[in-house]
């Protein structure tokens, strides 16, 4: 039996104990603290800490996705939009991230909204729309350039959406449809261009040959004979168009 007197002392030494044992997962390191100085980094596993003397801080070192709220910016050919973006970092070095910065994910979250405003605004709409992968690299090696002194990479950059006004829509709509006409009517002058180049080679080669007039002559009574079954065809010989044609000829 344990007397009455010794149950406190037993109580106490529990909970030192239980205060003093810390466990880490696998994906998680301890930033310990002993007087208030840097001591080390431990985990993972099972840690004894110093009641009273020790501290230490739990730092994940996950990828961690962070969501980057809509930020109203103005691009360079003042064009008001709205632009969010994902960021996808993890921390590489668990003592800077708490010995350098105060909550660090605070940090970087506030540090990702300033960038994506700064680097937008000095992009036009067009190449905010079309060049996507090379502004999110950009904003992807600014981030990580000033997060490095922080223990943390950056290994992603994703900027989301774009919210565009209702105004700016309907404008790029009429853009596109403009477009896709003038393409539509050069391919259409492509093609006249070409049949033309086509029908002077052939009357370049019946010139020469009186006899394929007459043969594409008699082609077309019958394709006319064979379409229009109602149409009344009087042949006309081309002897005698050609006399006309020689009769104008003469001075």
């Amino acid at each position: 039996m344990i007397s009455a007197g010794l149950m406190p002392i037993i109580i106490i030494i529990a909970v030192i104990l239980f205060t003093s044992i810390k466990v880490l997962n696998e994906y998680e390191r301890g930033v310990v603290l002993t007087l208030g100085r840097f001591t080390g980094v431990k985990g993972p596993g099972l840690i004894i800490l110093i009641p009273g003397l020790q501290q230490m801080f739990r730092v994940n070192t996950r990828v961690v996705v962070m969501d980057v709220p809509p930020q109203d910016v103005i691009t360079r050919d003042n064009i008001s939009v709205k632009v969010n973006a994902v960021i996808y970092f993890r921390v590489v070095n668990p003592q800077s991230a708490i010995l350098n910065v105060d909550n660090f994910m605070y940090a970087t979250s506030q540090l990702a909204q300033t960038t994506l405003r700064s680097v937008l605004g000095q992009q036009e709409l067009d190449d905010l729309l079309a060049q996507r992968d090379k502004i999110n690299q950009n904003l992807q090696q600014i981030l990580d350039l000033h997060t490095e002194p922080w223990g943390i990479k950056i290994s992603s950059v994703e900027v989301k959406n774009v919210d565009l006004p209702q105004d700016m829509q309907r404008a790029i709509a009429r853009q596109a449809e403009a477009e896709r006409e003038r393409r539509a009517k050069v391919i259409h002058a492509e093609g006249e261009f070409q049949a033309s180049q086509k029908l002077a080679d052939a009357a370049k080669i019946m010139s020469t040959s009186p006899a394929a007039i007459q043969l594409r002559y008699l082609q077309t009574l019958t394709e006319i004979s064979t379409e229009k079954n109602s149409t009344i065809i009087f042949p006309v010989p081309m002897d005698l168009i050609e006399m006309f044609f020689n009769k104008d000829k003469k001075p």
